[in-house]
């Protein structure tokens, strides 16, 4: 599978199901925005709900990043508006802030490189596209291991740093540590304060 890191994200256009209601969203409605589209299994299933709800619970800290959050699964959106009306403590996603579109086609998922052919669901993908539709990181986990929505907010906080200061953000980097050029003497000036 050939990554699209570097690249014009894939464009989408499907429809969502967003508190209660259907829209159709389209990769252009985030032009000028950052964008955390990311993939899960199916509708009422184990691990899925659990990081719907962990994305759910850090939506500020990405809407406060200028960063839309965005789910996808091969569900119809008669399916995710199902899921969106049942109750956490019932395996549901109830109070889900951000849209979760439908890929019953199953196209987005493959153009995203998602899709588990075999199983007729998408691995779980996770993309950070910068404001300019360029796709900057991507993850890809199987079926049973969740993500961390931490992670998630720290690599694009260093997405956006170096977008910001055009510096690189070294191995383990978080916002408000040192960064540096990417140089020789940058590399050293970086090492030499550590210690």
């Amino acid at each position: 599978m050939e990554s699209l890191v570097g690249k014009k994200a894939p464009y989408f256009e499907a429809e969502a199901a967003i508190g209660g209601e259907f829209k159709k969203l389209s990769l252009n409605d985030f032009k000028g925005k950052y964008l955390c589209l990311f993939f899960y299994p199916l509708d009422f299933t184990f691990v899925c709900p659990t990081e719907l709800h962990a994305f759910s619970d850090k939506y500020d800290d990405f809407k406060s990043r200028n960063c839309e959050l965005v789910a996808c699964s091969i569900d119809s959106k008669f399916s995710h508006s199902a899921w969106m009306r049942t109750p956490r403590a019932q395996g549901g996603i109830e109070g889900v802030k951000y849209p979760i579109l439908a890929d019953i086609h199953k196209t987005i998922a493959r153009s995203y490189g998602t899709l588990f052919e075999d199983g007729g669901v998408a691995f779980r993908g996770l993309f950070l596209i910068d404001k300019n539709g360029i796709v900057q990181h991507v993850t890809l986990n199987n079926l049973p291991l969740g993500r961390n929505v931490d992670e998630a907010l720290r690599t694009l906080d260093a997405i956006q740093y170096h977008d910001e200061h055009g510096e690189v953000c070294p191995a383990n980097w978080s916002k408000g540590k040192n960064a540096m050029k990417a140089t020789n003497d940058g590399l050293k000036n970086y090492f030499g304060n550590l210690t």
